[in-house]
């Protein structure tokens, strides 16, 4: 797993009052992870945010013949494509007193052990309104963070 973007260090936040003082949201651009990372920044005033994007790696796969995906290698220069899209995606939704954290490999584990590094004391995540095919086959990546986070996991519907 590559780690980009460690850095953008702020000045030690402030006890918020909620009781955590670093907090992880996880950020995959959607608008569901928009809305986790506005709830995080209302209900902890004065805790440290570190927005963390992972960059898929397994979007090589290609279709196979039964109906599933089978992987490829990473084609480098897309993968530095994405990566190089992806932070400046990243860059510009941190705000002042914010950090931020790009990773590569696979979304779970990438913002688990990425959260972990850092300290956080809770995980922040959207949650996607799937169908129930797409959930069965797919599973979710908030329900993945919940049952293997060592820390608690906040996570947020959008339109709640």
């Amino acid at each position: 797993m590559r780690v980009y973007g460690q850095g953008m260090t702020q000045p030690e936040a402030t006890k918020s009052t909620l009781g955590f003082t670093r907090i992880a949201v996880g950020i995959d651009f959607s608008p569901s992870s928009g809305h986790a990372l506005e709830v995080a920044r209302a209900r902890f005033p004065g805790a440290t945010l570190r927005l963390l994007h992972v960059t898929d790696a397994r979007v090589t796969a290609t279709p196979d013949l039964m109906g599933g995906m089978t992987p490829a290698m990473p084609d480098p220069s897309l993968l530095q494509t994405l990566e190089h899209a992806d932070m400046g995606r990243l860059n510009e939704l941190v705000m002042d007193g914010e950090e931020a954290e790009l990773l590569v490999g696979d979304p779970v584990t990438g913002l688990l052990d990425a959260a972990q590094h850092w300290g956080a004391e809770l995980l922040v995540v959207g949650t996607h309104a799937k169908g129930s095919l797409e959930h069965f086959f797919l599973g979710s990546t908030a329900e993945k963070l919940v049952a293997r986070s060592p820390i608690p996991v906040l996570t947020v519907r959008l339109g709640q």
